[in-house]
This record gives C-alpha cells, structure tokens and sequence, in this order.
C-alpha cells in the first residue's frame, strides 16, 4: 500500500512537472517568435557506416522590442528636469532666505523682539534650515532642493554673526571668528561629501572672508584665521580639483593680506617678510598643486597662470616695498632677484625630473619676468640690454621645448615666445631711446662702444632666435630674420657715422653722410641680387626697401643739408648702384614662387 501511494505520487508530480515544461515552451513561442524551442531534438537513428549528419544551427538571440519613439510634441527630458528640479529648488532657497529677512525686518520695525532674541532666531533658524537641508539630503534623495536648503542655511548663520558682531555688537570678535570658522567646517565638509562647488564657495570662501564679517581688524587672530582657513581651502581645492576655488580664494584673501601689510609692515620687518613668504607658498600650491600631485601631461589652467602671476606681483611688490621703506635699497633689489632665483630654480627642477612640462616653463618664465625688474633696479646702459636679451634668449629656448598642444589661450610655447618678444622688445627700446637714439645717424653716439654693444647683443638674441625657431611657424622665422637685418644695417650705420661723420668737437661731417647712404644702396643692392640668385623673395624685398629708404635720404636729407661736391657724389653713387640693380633685375631670371627655399632660408 505505501510502496504503491509512493510510486502514485510520483508519476502524478512528474506529469505536472511535463504539463509546467509545455505550458512554459508556449509562452516562450508567444512572447519570443523567433527563439528556438527550449527542448533539443532527439536525432533520428542513423544507418551503420552513414555520413554524420551537420551539428545544428546556434539559436538566434531572442529579438528586444524597439523603444517607444518619444513624443515630438512633448518637451524634453533634460530641458525639464533643469526648470522642475535646479530652478524651482535654488529659486526656493532664495525665497526663503528673503522671507526670513522680511520678516526679521517686520519685527524689528514693529519692536515684536529685542536685539539679543533677533541674534538667536537668526542662529535658530539657520541652523534648523541647515539640518532639514542635510537630512532631506541624505534620507530623501540627493535632490537640488537640500543643497539650495543647505546654501540658504550657510549664508544665514554668516549673515546673522556679521549682524550680532558689527551691528548690533552682542558677539565678541573671538566668538564671531570661532563660529565663523565652525560653520566653514561644516560646509567644507559637506561640500566634500557632496562634491556641490556651491556649498563649497559658500561654506568655504565665507569662512575666508570671516575676519572681515566679524571686523576683526587687521590684527594678528586675523591674520592667522584666515591663514587657517586659507590651509583649508587649499586643501579642499586640491582633493576636489576646484580650480576656481583657487581664484576665489585669492582673490578674498589677498585684499585682507595687503590691509594687514599696510598696517603693520613698518613694526617688525623680519616678521612681515615672512608672512609674505608663507602666503606666497599658499598661492604657489593653490595654482599648481595638483598638477604636481596628479603630474597631468595637459595645459595648464588659464586660473593657474594667473594666480600665480597675481601671486609673484603681489608678494614681490609687496616684500620690495617693505625693504627699501625700512632703508634698505640694495636689500630690496636682493629680494627681487631671489624670488626670481626661486621660481626659475623650482622650474629648472620641474622640467628636470619631468614633472609637467606646462608647470616648469610658467615657473621659468615668471622668474625671468621678475628678474626683468630687478636688473631694472640694480643695473643701468648696456648691462640691463644684456641681461633682458639673455632673457628673451631663455624664453625662446624654454619655447622649443615647451607643449605646442594649441587651446583657446594659446599654447604654452606660444605664451613663452610672446614672453621672450617682449623681454627683446625691452632691450632695443632702451638701446633706440639711451644709448643709440635715431638722432645717432646724423650726430653720432656719446659712446660708440656702448651703443655698439647694445645693438650687437640684440641683434644676436634675434639670430639666435631666428635659428632655434626655424621648426615653429615661418612667420616667427621671418620676423627674427627682419629684426636682426635692420639692427644690424643700423649698428653699421651708427658705427659709420659717429667715426667719419663727425668730429672730435661734435660738428657734423659730410663725407659721413655719403658713405651712410652709400652704405645703405650698396647693402640693399647685396640683398637684391642674393635674392635672386637663390631666389629668396624676401631678401629682394628687402633689399628693395633699403634701395628705397637711400632714395629717400639721398633725395631729401642730403639734397638739403650737403655741400655741393657732397651732393654730387650722393647723387652720383645712387644712380650707379640703382642701374646695377636695374641691370640685375633684367638679366637674373627670377625663380616662380618662394616655395620651401624661401621659407627656410
């Protein structure tokens, strides 16, 4: 009886167990047409020695329904989210915290509460907003709403201490700080939870400007919360990567660390110069810190270059101002020159061990424009030509090894030759307007020597230039090779007319005269015929120019200020070297086109 109840129940299971097995190979058939069936089939007997029959096809991949074509009439997704979510939350945000000033304002006008119970209700309020916020946050969803609730609740207690402490003078300045520095705390950290850069420019830049909230003067807690909380701030900003976190924060930093320094650079020298030094170090590791951390191969921020060109004016300035104000001027250039030593050894060293290319040419290249200044300072004549030519030498060296990588500012070799341009523009403005003047062609120099010097080291950084350059755009190429042509004819022409042009006593010669434009038809019938022999169209059109700048000096300067016999020869010797040239052009068959030649040359 039991064996046949056992054996009756299992021949009932495995006929429900069959029926199940059918029922779900249906279903499959309805939802999935194209899928095999489930069951493999049993192959058919074969005769003995018979071919093996072919394996059967792979099932097909069963096929996904195609998506629901969006609605064209019905607005976008993205475009929703942004009006329903971001814009209604910050737009509440703000409502609420008008709200709560109305009404503070209603109640203060109406005498409902007293000074301390205002200064309580504010803190009550915000912090209770701030919680909501968190937990809204944290529970509910990562929603727009908490964080526009939170932001509300940070500006609020800020807003409520700047009150209790300036106004209505209930808090003391220390309490005022240490609040301050409490609600920075919190919004640091809830940024960094969060990673929202508003409670974080909110929470952490307030806490920044805290000593101005509280009005704590320019004393030394000032001083040192906001050198705390600027720590912070770095801190945040390099484990974010916030990079306008870096330009917020010097941008309301430095103004407080300039007051200070107007009010007590005068007391203790040692002292300021340091506080300069440590903040300087702040800013260097706020504009390039994780570039450093993270050694990225990428260009360099926009933010980063100039926060720390605002960083090297700022405490540069700022530390020479100090020095030479307490009698100290040599000491003052000895500044300048060591915080140009500093960046360009720092840069030296990034490029050395291969750091981040971008990092060690801005570093270089800030060293050598504070070095400009001080070799303003400390040298004068051809000594400061040397040493901004040794510059734009520099710059341009750095410029061939630096990213070519182009970006919306730039590259970085491209910065760097702007850079080197503008240290050799420096050097020749100072030889044309001290040492060799453009009066110099008719009266001479007062030191040939000087002004030969001068001249002849610009005109070796252009050539210099000229050739390192050659792999960057022609152009670059084409305008060193003009630069360096005319500093040249003109060294040839100061040297020719302060030797034979004029005499011991100063008075003018006329032979100097005719040998200058000589000089200038003769070098300029040089270029033309070089040109076209290699043909090389930028030499003939030089050379053309120089023909035409003698033409021009024969027929007006000369024409009016020599003696007879000296205008004769004038005239004689540009009409010869004229027709030579005419003849040139005529019998040299000119090359079609400049082609690579002409661009490398």
């Amino acid at each position: 009886m039991n064996e046949g109840g056992v054996e009756g129940r299992l021949e009932s299971a495995e006929g429900r167990l069959a029926e199940l097995t059918s029922r779900l190979e249906r279903m499959e058939r309805r939802v999935f047409p194209s899928a095999a069936p489930a069951t493999r089939p049993r192959p058919a007997p074969t005769a003995p020695h018979a071919a093996t029959p072919a394996p059967p096809a792979p099932p097909r991949p069963p096929a996904r329904p195609a998506p629901a074509q969006p609605d064209p009439w019905l607005p976008q997704r993205g475009l929703e989210e942004i009006l329903g979510g971001r814009v209604l939350a910050w737009v509440g945000g703000v409502a609420i915290l008008l709200g709560i000033v109305f009404l503070l304002g209603i109640a203060i006008d109406r005498g409902w509460i007293d000074e301390p119970m205002r200064i309580v209700l504010g803190l009550l309020g915000s912090t209770s907003l701030l919680l909501a916020g968190v937990w809204l946050y944290e529970r509910e969803g990562r929603t727009e709403a908490a964080l526009a609730a939170v932001a509300s609740a940070l500006s609020g207690l800020y807003a409520t201490l700047l009150v209790g402490t300036q106004i209505y003078d209930l808090i003391p300045v220390e309490v005022g700080l240490a609040c301050a520095g409490l609600v920075g705390i919190v919004g640091g950290a809830l940024a960094i939870r969060w990673e929202s850069p508003i409670v974080g420019a909110i929470g952490i830049l307030g806490a920044l400007l805290a000593p101005v909230l509280v009005d704590s003067g320019t004393s030394g807690l000032s001083l040192a919360f906001m050198a705390v909380a600027l720590t912070a701030a770095v801190g945040v900003l390099l484990w974010q990567k916030w990079d306008w976190l870096s330009l917020g924060a010097f941008l309301v930093s430095a103004p407080q660390l300039m007051a200070w320094f107007v009010e007590n650079h005068d007391e203790r020298l040692l002292v300021t110069l340091g506080v300069l030094v440590g903040f300087w170090g702040l800013y260097v590791v706020a504009a390039i810190g994780y570039e450093l951390r993270a050694r990225t191969p990428d260009e360099l921020p926009i933010v980063s270059w100039l926060l720390l060109l605002a960083d090297v004016v700022l405490v540069a300035g700022a530390g020479y101002f100090a020095i030479d104000a307490a009698g100290h001027p040599n000491a003052a250039v000895a500044w300048l020159l060591g915080a140009a030593a500093t960046h360009i050894l720092l840069g030296a060293l990034a490029l050395r061990l291969a750091i981040n290319r971008e990092i060690g040419s801005l570093l270089v290249a800030v060293g050598m424009g504070l070095s400009a200044f001080g070799f303003a300072d400390a040298l004068e004549g051809p000594a400061l030509v040397v040493g901004w030519s040794v510059q734009a030498v520099v710059l341009a060296f750095l410029a061939t090894r630096a990213n070519r990588v182009p970006t919306p500012y730039g590259s970085s070799a491209e910065r760097l030759l702007i850079a080197a341009g503008s240290y050799l523009g420096l050097a020749l403005g100072h030889v044309l307007v001290f040492e060799a003047p453009p009066s110099a062609i008719i009266a001479g120099v007062e030191d040939l020597g000087i002004a030969l010097a001068g001249l002849g080291v610009c005109a070796a950084a252009t050539l210099y230039g000229r050739f390192a350059l050659r792999d960057f755009d022609p152009r670059v190429v084409q305008v060193c090779e003009v630069v360096s042509a005319a500093v040249l004819v003109y060294l040839a022409s100061v040297a020719i007319v302060d030797t034979v042009g004029v005499t011991a006593s100063g008075d003018s010669r006329q032979a100097g005269q005719v040998l200058l434009s000589a000089f200038w038809a003769l070098t300029g019938l040089g270029a033309i015929v070089y040109g076209l022999l290699r043909d090389v169209r930028r030499f003939r059109l030089g050379g053309l120019a120089l023909l035409a700048l003698a033409v021009a000096k024969v027929y007006t300067y000369d024409l009016a200020e020599l003696e007879e016999l000296s205008r004769v020869l004038s005239f004689i010797a540009l009409g010869l070297l004229l027709l030579v040239g005419a003849f040139a052009y005529q019998r040299i068959q000119v090359g079609v086109g400049d082609g690579d030649e002409g661009a490398t040359r």
